[in-house]
């Protein structure tokens, strides 16, 4: 067998260059001549600005300029936008914030950029920030998701007249109130999706730089791909020809959706370059990084969920509030409404469910997508409400999810909001996760622990991911002067192995050198469309790009081998870097016919470089799994301990299984977090962030998780040619319910809202020994 090819485990081959420090992120990046940018940034949730004066700040030692948003609306920047449309329900629109680069009139978070210094080092600019003055008069704020619309609340946008945003509904209201009205059982749930920080590895970083003769802006800076942020950047911000301005992004730390918006920051370095005539260069720190980079979840939830007398569900209502923050960010209204929506009622048969979503603003950081984007909050809200479903019913967890899971036959599905789910075997994909997580011998191991003095649990949660974001991708496939292949595409891997799983696809299809192949991506001068990497897209869509680019080197290769070899091109055959008259010995391999495309016969163009524009035929894909999760709980201190942790992921045909699960391990540590550790908080009188540092914002390490048993149940997607579903999100939607449910298991209680926390446990285990 090939170990190169498409399904084996290769080492990931750029981890070499990034280990021992051979890597460029933007912060290695210097210019001759550049100057360092600080942003001063409001102290107060929500204020009016009465009035700035940066006189002192101007002639303090080494600064360049001191800029705010009055200079701003001189020089013509734009406003940064939401970048999506989401229907309200009964025809009401989106309200749309218009953000300014930095603020004029008034803050309305903790963070929000109010000047820009620039000077010589970012040492001086931050010392010649202190010396800005501004007047503020503080206003009352929100930071309470669940009160955002109550009567008395302040308002952040006063011309909108109150603080919701849009009100989304998914519609079939009348069926599921109907459904939940004939069930023989019912079950409720509230619970909170916990706001989560980003945190990648590398803070973000904008290094800005303009060209007066010519008009041209070039921004190095870690993005998801660069075309988005060149086309948001230009159009909206600079309001310039998109071709006038380059965007790179070299290696990248990090990305979990944060790094695919359009943020202030980048804006600012580009525009200060202008007015300086300087490269300028902005790095932010880890406290901005906790302030100021969008984050994450933020839901508080009430749900129902009725079931026949068979345990089979009748009808689901959801209303939720999800947190804007204080503006809209470019995905912002669409992550909790549309983008989770797409997979409501996940993986079970479920036709009568009715979700409401109100987005609301408060006076904390934006909300944006955060790994998963909509889908581990629908699935912790269905697998919730399955547990106490099971416990109401008084039958097995696995048992009633097996009872209620979409069948074979049915597939494809047509789930309640019209997306066709196209292949799924999910009652035998929990087989295999039970069975490796040993299920049935669970008993023994908690009779242990309780000799032990410990509660131990277990718990389960499924999950279905919509996953492939926008609907093209493109890709290019060029054979070099040096005997390389390289591969340009619209895709950008900020972390996920692309250099890979990108080769392991050309090694297969043309033949050649593993080592050979050379990824070419992150810089619009040679990107010429794509749409990045967001939504687990890039191996079935740059992946399927890629194939099909290679496939027209190959129909170009057999056309110039016809010709060395004096055959019909019909007659000429491929098969591993060979082209070989059928039934005959005759054969050359691309080193020949790469040599005659220099000079082409007639009808040819030289060269063997193919682009493709690859546009998919359906929505999204359906990556599905089963995670099953056992903790142990310290009764004395409510500690909880991770100690077992299986799941078997169907995301389709694999790659490179090695890729997949460091892929499934960033995303169940990444639940984890969630379910037991992360929380961002704001408090409700200041509006101050209480956990802006890894002081008070809990990470997960290594020592939080056991080893993971991770297993493969392979359900080729019908719909692309590399038969692939996305991989880098599931472990995010399985890990919270599992964890979660084997909390509660261990606890004998219905639910316990995330983060899990050992004071949250002990004072349930307080409650019941009061009791």
């Amino acid at each position: 067998m090939d170990k190169f090819g498409i399904g084996q485990p290769v080492r990931r081959k750029e981890d070499v260059r990034l280990l021992t420090g051979r890597g460029t992120y933007t912060d290695d990046i210097g210019r001759p001549g550049q100057a360092h940018a600080y942003v001063l940034r409001s102290p107060h949730a929500h204020a009016r600005i009465l009035s700035i004066d940066t006189v002192e700040a101007l002639s303090a030692p080494g600064v360049v300029t001191v800029l705010t948003g009055l200079d701003a609306a001189k020089d013509g920047i734009g406003h940064f936008p939401v970048m999506v449309e989401v229907p309200g329900k009964g025809g009401t629109k989106l309200f749309s914030t218009p953000r300014e680069i930095l603020q004029t009139e008034k803050v309305r978070f903790v963070g929000d950029p109010v000047a820009l210094v620039v000077a010589e080092t970012r040492a001086m600019a931050q010392d010649a920030a202190e010396l800005i003055e501004v007047e503020y008069e503080i206003l009352p704020s929100v930071t309470d998701t669940a009160a955002a619309l109550d009567p008395d609340t302040p308002l952040l946008w006063e011309e909108n007249g109150s603080n919701l945003c849009v009100l989304w509904d998914s519609g079939r209201e009348a069926e599921a109130e109907a459904g939940l009205a004939a069930a023989a059982r019912t079950v409720s749930v509230e619970l909170v999706n916990n706001r989560l920080v980003g945190n990648p590895m590398e803070p973000r970083v904008a290094l800005g730089e303009y060209e007066a003769a010519t008009g041209q802006y070039t921004l190095h800076s870690p993005t998801q791909g660069v075309m988005r942020v060149q086309e948001g950047l230009a159009r909206l911000i600079l309001k310039v020809p998109k071709e006038k301005l380059r965007v790179v992004s070299p290696d990248v730390g990090g990305g979990f959706g944060l790094r695919g918006k359009i943020h202030p920051e980048s804006g600012m370095v580009l525009w200060a370059a202008r007015r300086t005539g300087r490269p300028v260069k902005w790095t932010s720190d880890r406290s901005e990084t906790f302030l100021c980079d969008p984050h994450g979840r933020d839901h508080v939830t009430r749900a129902r969920m009725g079931f026949d007398a068979e345990g089979r569900i009748t009808g689901v209502t959801i209303r939720t509030f999800a947190a804007m923050g204080a503006y809209l960010q470019d995905f912002g209204p669409r992550v909790p409404t549309v983008a989770g929506g797409r997979i409501m009622g996940t993986v079970y048969d479920i036709q009568a469910l009715n979700a409401q979503v109100s987005c609301v603003f408060t006076n904390t950081s934006p909300t944006d997508a955060y790994r998963g984007a909509g889908r581990p909050e629908q699935a912790y809200v269905l697998e919730r409400l399955l547990d106490l479903g099971a416990a109401e019913l008084g039958i097995g967890r696995e048992e009633i999810r097996r009872r209620n899971y979409i069948r074979p036959e049915q597939i494809p599905y047509v789930n309640v909001v019209g997306n066709a789910i196209d292949s799924g075997l999910f009652a035998e994909t929990q087989a295999r996760a039970l069975a490796l997580a040993d299920w049935d011998g669970f008993p023994a191991r908690r009779a242990e622990a309780r000799a032990q003095g410990k509660r131990r649990g277990i718990g389960l949660g499924y999950f279905i991911e919509a996953s492939g974001g926008q609907p093209s991708e493109w890709a290019r496939v060029r054979f070099e002067r040096d005997g390389t292949v390289s591969v340009t595409v619209g895709t950008f891997s900020h972390g996920q192995g692309h250099e890979t799983a990108y080769a392991q696809v050309l090694h297969e299809k043309l033949g050649v050198g593993f080592d050979k192949v050379r990824l070419v991506q992150g810089d619009t001068d040679v990107v010429e469309k794509g749409n990045g990497t967001g939504g687990s897209r890039s191996s079935q869509m740059g992946g399927v790009a890629i194939s099909r680019a290679s496939e027209l080197v190959i129909a170009k290769g057999r056309r110039l081998a016809a010709h060395l070899l004096e055959a019909a091109v019909d007659d000429v055959e491929f098969e591993r870097g060979v082209f070989r008259v059928a039934g005959t010995d005759l054969q050359v391999g691309w080193d020949r016919v790469y040599q005659l495309a220099q000079t082409p016969p007639a009808g040819e163009t030289p060269g063997l470089d193919e682009q493709l524009l690859y546009t998919r035929n359906t929505e999204c894909n359906f990556p599905n799994g089963c995670h099953v999760a056992e903790v142990e709980i310290d009764e004395e201190t409510g500690q909880v301990s991770l100690v077992r942790y299986a799941a078997v992921d169907d995301v389709g045909n694999v790659i490179n299984p090695m890729l997949v699960h460091g892929q499934s391990h960033g995303g169940i540590m990444s639940g984890i977090g969630q379910a037991l550790l992360e929380h961002a908080v704001y408090d409700r009188e200041s509006g101050q962030f209480l956990s802006a540092s890894f002081q008070d914002y809990c990470m997960p390490r290594a020592a939080d998780a056991p080893d993971f048993t991770l297993g493969f149940h392979v359900v080729p997607c019908p719909n692309n040619d590399l038969g692939v579903k996305g991989a880098g999100e599931g472990g995010s939607c399985g890990a919270p319910p599992a964890i979660v449910s084997a909390v509660c298991d261990a606890l004998g209680v219905g639910h316990i809202d995330m983060p899990v926390t050992p004071e949250k446990v002990w004072r349930v285990l307080e409650g019941r020994v009061a009791a």
